[in-house]
């Protein structure tokens, strides 16, 4: 796991350059690697993970240079096919298996390839840049082009300290991040002239041109598989994509909350390793004094997280977060995010993170089982199916905005889920549960996975999420709902499918969501937090702020979603503190 940088036709000082790639130190401390020519600098801050010796960048062969994050999980296959053409390799690192496939196959590459990615290869004799980001968005990749100038980073900051592009936040895309936030319209860098290179795409940039195209989509095809079929596939795809990311020249951890998906990666790895596994899990300060029922939370984890450990004999360390870290880390994740986050759900896993990367340098997780297997209450809940489910909201949204702009964010929710909706053919546009399944993919999930990275990089260690796997999720895209949700259970045939592998009790047990905190504390400080910064006027050029201080003077224990069953009221109010924090302290002129 690393950070990417690249400017290409701009003399751009050296010094600002790595000033540049020191704001991404955080993703790799490892090793710091450049390349200047006169019209090209690239940098690279690696995370050494694989080839700990030989694997530094930016790396070269023939007339390519290639910078690179990520992981590619069946690097040896597309390396012996290599191998039988006749090429030869220096390293074992996934990175030139990249390089050299990419001077075999050109683009078609990227056909071959499995894992979490984002990279860019530069040819200095044609004097072309090809960038690519794998299939679902684990690893982020942004890009602007000024004029004939372009630059590429793993985050939006560098971009913006480069000086060739300015924090204007417009209409459009506050628009944008009201009516999503704390996700993001597919594709939007937040600010004007900035951009994400979506999941699944590649760019060439070549003589001030720019050319992107889709190289993967799911494909519709009939389903003939039976359930029980169906069932000893997901087994086994599933145990495959565990397995393959177990492969590390460093020791690997898992994440253990005692759910089903966590429990069933750690099982998995439990029985695959030679040594006794190590499991962590988090939970916050005097979090079961005030804990809660409800729709989404049904119960604390401690009990099932005992029991899988002592099934399987794993070394597990309980990591408890108190409050006033849970505070203080609101403003660095808003720097690791460079835009507001999900507060507290950000800044516990921060933490998390950067305690275990004192022993770990890679972690497997279980976020994408919920969007592929269709585990959340809106898949199965016509009352909740709503466009972007997780944003039950939008009445509340608009209340908050000044009236004074003229922003219809119901109009704008709209029209990005149209937008996505469109990639789908026909016949599909017309099933429920695929478009549930797409629009979960293309943002709920990227969201969560977009979440992932930013914390645990910013620790400085590697997240695998083996869920996250191309035949996995291509099977799945066209297997019936009725196997994935039976008997009012859902998730149904991933427990089917690892059934007698993890304790019934655990099996069966009803989801719960990453925690986070419900100590009255928490509230209590962002709203001092937030009322500080009232006075600084910059909300009130967006936000009405007669409403923000109805939300901050009434002392009911009350819920308003927000997003998903991760944001409330607390959440809320911590959102709309960093957001004031973040038009200040990244300079943004917002011109609506």
């Amino acid at each position: 796991m690393c950070a990417i940088l690249g400017v290409l036709n701009s003399n751009i000082d050296h010094n600002l350059f790595k000033e540049m790639l020191d704001l991404m130190k955080n993703r790799g401390k490892d090793s710091t690697g450049y390349y200047f020519n006169k019209n090209v600098s690239l940098g690279h801050k690696r995370l050494a993970i694989r080839d700990l010796k030989n694997g530094s960048q930016p790396m070269f062969f023939k007339n390519y240079i290639i910078v690179y994050n990520g992981e590619v999980y069946n690097s040896e296959e597309i390396k012996n096919d290599l191998l039988n053409k006749g090429y030869t390799f220096s390293t074992t690192s996934d990175t030139e298996v990249i390089l050299k496939g990419y001077a075999e196959y050109k683009k078609k590459i990227l056909n071959k390839l499995e894992g979490i990615f984002a990279f860019a290869i530069y040819n200095k004799k044609t004097k072309e840049l090809f960038l690519a980001r794998d299939r679902f968005g684990v690893k982020p990749l942004f890009y602007s082009k000024i004029k004939k100038k372009f630059i590429f980073s793993s985050m939006i900051r560098p971009i913006l300290k480069s000086k060739l592009v300015r924090p204007i936040l417009t209409k459009k895309e506050l628009a944008n991040l009201l009516a999503l936030g704390p996700s993001r319209k597919s594709g939007s860098g937040v600010f004007k002239d900035i951009y994400e290179l979506r999941p699944a795409h590649y760019l060439i940039y070549k003589k001030g041109r720019i050319k992107i195209k889709r190289y993967w989509k799911l494909k519709s095809k009939k389903c003939t598989d039976s359930f029980d079929e169906a069932k000893d596939k997901v087994y086994n795809l599933v145990t495959s994509s565990i397995k393959r990311q177990m492969v590390s020249d460093t020791r690997i951890a898992t994440l253990l909350s005692g759910g089903l998906d966590s429990s069933i990666i750690s099982a998995i790895c439990a029985i695959n390793s030679k040594d006794n596994l190590t499991t962590y899990s988090i939970d916050y300060e005097d979090n079961s004094k005030y804990f809660k029922k409800n729709n989404f939370t049904v119960s604390e984890d401690k009990k099932y997280i005992e029991l899988m450990s002592k099934t399987f004999n794993t070394n597990h360390k309980y990591k408890t977060i108190n409050q006033k870290d849970v505070v203080k880390l609101l403003d660095d994740t808003l720097f690791l995010r460079d835009y507001p986050g999900m507060t507290d759900i950000d800044s516990s896993l921060y933490w998390f993170s950067k305690e275990i990367s004192k022993d770990y340098k890679v972690i497997l997780s279980g976020e994408v089982a919920d969007e592929i297997f269709g585990g959340y209450p809106w898949f199965y809940k016509d009352e909740l199916n709503n466009i972007f489910p997780w944003i039950n909201n939008i009445e509340y949204r608009q209340k908050l905005i000044n009236k004074n702009i003229n922003i219809n964010l119901e109009k704008t929710i709209k029209k990005e889920y149209k937008r996505m909706i469109k990639e789908l053919n026909r016949k599909d546009r017309k099933n429920k549960y695929k478009r549930l399944f797409y629009i979960n993919m293309t943002h709920f999930m990227t969201t969560l996975l977009d979440r992932k990275d930013r914390m645990t990089m910013g620790a400085t260690i590697e997240a695998r999420v083996p869920f996250a796997d191309t035949k996995l999720i291509e099977y799945l895209w066209n297997l019936p709902f009725s196997y994935k949700y039976k008997n009012n259970q859902e998730k149904y045939l991933l427990r089917e499918a690892f059934k007698g592998v993890i304790p019934d009790e655990i099996l069966y047990r009803k989801k719960n969501p990453y925690p986070k905190t419900h100590h009255p504390y928490f509230l209590n400080e962002v709203k001092i937090l937030l009322k500080s910064r009232l006075k600084n006027n910059n909300l009130s050029k967006i936000f009405n702020i007669d409403e923000i201080n109805i939300l901050l003077d009434d002392n009911t224990d009350y819920v308003i979603p927000w997003f998903g069953q991760l944001m409330t009221k607390p959440q809320l109010i911590a959102y709309l503190y960093q957001f004031d924090l973040w038009i200040e302290k990244y300079n943004i002129e917002i011109k609506i």
